[in-house]
């Protein structure tokens, strides 16, 4: 049996585009092994729950995928990332009619560890805890959500193009919010 000219094209073509899938897939997934873990701990100080937050980064990974397949840009992939998650989640979180002021206790507990040793050294940690706490959920939601994603290890570019506000803005929201958690804590200004 011998193939006409066409058939062999098609045929490379179909062996081509199954490498690039292949390729795309490999790379789609190196990104999700790295970030998968800050989006999420993102998209649940977001609001949402760890159920939902697992759907909202499923989201994001397959809008990845079908961003690049269509062969958009690859600049700041991390950053990009962090865009889809922040907006997957407010939509999610308003589609449940969430509480937007809502204190997400699992957050907390998962980024502080235990004074450990005597009972004062743990009652001072506590009361520390709380006031620091209390002022952070204070905050404005763009200054938390600053504070956050600067956690994260974001630059300030990326903030401001995940929150869709200048780089002279992130840089305010980070001072004025680091400012007052010193202060809260009786640190100088």
């Amino acid at each position: 049996m011998s193939y006409s000219p066409d058939e062999s094209l098609e045929s490379s073509l179909v062996v081509e585009n199954e490498a690039g899938l292949r390729s795309l897939e490999h790379e789609v997934l190196g990104l999700h092994d790295q970030l998968r873990a800050r989006l999420l701990r993102y998209a649940v100080s977001l609001g949402l729950s760890p159920h939902d937050a697992e759907d909202v980064i499923q989201e994001v990974f397959l809008a990845l995928f079908r961003h690049l397949q269509a062969g958009r840009s690859r600049v700041n992939l991390a950053g990009w990332t962090f865009r889809v998650t922040h907006n997957l989640s407010l939509k999610k979180r308003i589609r449940q009619n969430a509480d937007v002021g809502g204190t997400n206790d699992d957050l907390w507990a998962s980024h502080l560890e235990s004074a450990g040793g005597n009972p004062e050294e743990e009652m001072i940690f506590n009361e520390r805890h709380l006031i620091l706490r209390r002022t952070f959920e204070a905050l404005p939601e763009v200054d938390r959500l600053c504070i956050q994603l600067r956690a994260e290890g974001l630059k300030y570019r990326e903030i401001a193009e995940i929150l869709g506000i200048s780089l002279g803005g992130v840089a305010n929201y980070l001072s004025r919010s680091f400012g007052r958690l010193r202060r809260s804590e009786g640190g100088e200004t």
